[in-house]
């Protein structure tokens, strides 16, 4: 108590501090580790029979349906036989697939997640008054909510299978199990995926609560971890497709021709997989503080932890400067020792530290622009 009242202390003296610039040098290792993740196909009474599942390559041909331009438009109602000629054109495509064989049903996904300490360290930082503002800030935030909450949001992710993205939607069952363990903890649980709900973070599951405490303890210490096995089985039905992470062609000089790939999907050692990167996105996907996530109209239900609340697939920023939301609004004065009108916005900030990134302020002034 001695120490909290302590740390109160300094920081309230540090807000007193009007020339604590940010740093120009600020990062942060990230806290949540995943691996990439291994697709199996097995049978959801003999989950113990797995086989690794590979890429299909398939050649097919597509019929012409994108959205014509303005030229074409006019073409096509000047002379309706030039459509009938572009549709008789084939549009060949290779792509690649994956999917169960015929006698298996289940999925299995398997992957890891490293959980670290050390959050009050940035692991670059080349202001010492700003280091010492923003340690002090964030032993207050440990003294007091110990990541609770967001090691809670972080663990009902795992328990609601949500990394799974497409591969969840239709599934009839979906298990996941997860065996935490470090120097001294060996724990194990089993969750039913479909008994929780993706649009809040308001389960009572005492397993929730169990494995979030073990993640909280991590995140909250200096130098500990704790290491996450996780397997899942989502019963799809047989010979269902199945969705490993696509790649991204960065090179398309010749993507147009014909005869060219056009879907290129995830393999390691020839097993079909999800990208880490999808994975820690899904685990992360705990931001309900966001102003319009009350709002029905405009709502994406829980977003990824991000400094400005990017939702890619929405084309939306839902944390604007502007609108004074984003991480860099409210960690520059939080850092600094001011207190932040909602706790909700310190979870946020924190949530955003764990995930990491480069924060650093560039000390060029407008006019050297």
């Amino acid at each position: 108590m001695t120490n909290l009242v302590n740390l109160k202390l300094r920081r309230t003296t540090m807000a007193k501090k009007e020339n604590i610039d940010i740093a120009s040098v600020l990062s942060f290792e990230k806290k949540l580790i995943p691996s990439d993740g291994y697709m199996f196909g097995t049978s959801w009474d003999k989950k113990s029979e797995v086989t690794p599942l590979k890429l299909r390559e398939k050649a097919v041909r597509g019929t012409i349906s994108n959205r014509f331009n303005k030229n074409d438009s006019k073409t096509f109602l000047d002379d309706p036989m030039k459509l009938d000629a572009d549709v008789e054109r084939p549009n060949l495509q290779r792509v690649d697939a994956c999917a169960l064989d015929q006698n298996q049903d289940t999925l299995k996904l398997c992957f890891t997640l490293k959980v670290l300490g050390g959050i009050t360290n940035p692991s670059a930082c080349n202001n010492a008054l700003f280091k010492q503002s923003y340690k002090a800030a964030a032993k207050i935030y440990i003294d007091t909510h110990g990541f609770t909450e967001l090691a809670t949001r972080y663990a009902e992710n795992l328990a609601n299978a949500r990394f799974l993205w497409r591969n969840r939607f239709g599934a009839e069952r979906i298990e996941v199990r997860v065996n935490a363990s470090n120097k001294t903890v060996s724990q194990k649980w089993a969750f039913d995926a479909t008994k929780f709900n993706l649009h809040t973070f308001d389960s009572s599951d005492t397993s929730v609560k169990e494995l979030g405490a073990l993640i909280a303890n991590a995140l909250s210490s200096e130098d500990d971890y704790l290491l996450l096995d996780v397997n899942c089985y989502v019963q799809v039905g047989s010979s269902q497709e199945v969705y490993p992470s696509e790649e991204l062609v960065l090179d398309k000089s010749s993507s147009d021709k014909k005869g060219k790939k056009t879907k290129i999907l995830y393999a390691v050692n020839d097993i079909a997989a999800m990208h880490s990167q999808k994975i820690g996105n899904a685990i992360r996907t705990i931001d309900t503080w966001y102003p319009d996530f009350t709002n029905q109209e405009q709502t994406a239900g829980p977003i990824a932890i991000e400094p400005y609340g990017a939702v890619t697939n929405l084309g939306r920023a839902y944390r604007t400067p502007k609108d004074k939301q984003d991480f860099y609004t409210f960690f520059d004065a939080w850092a600094r020792g001011e207190q932040l009108a909602r706790i909700e916005d310190e979870h946020y900030v924190m949530a955003v530290l764990v995930r990491g990134g480069v924060f650093g302020k560039s000390d060029k002034k407008e006019s050297d622009k």
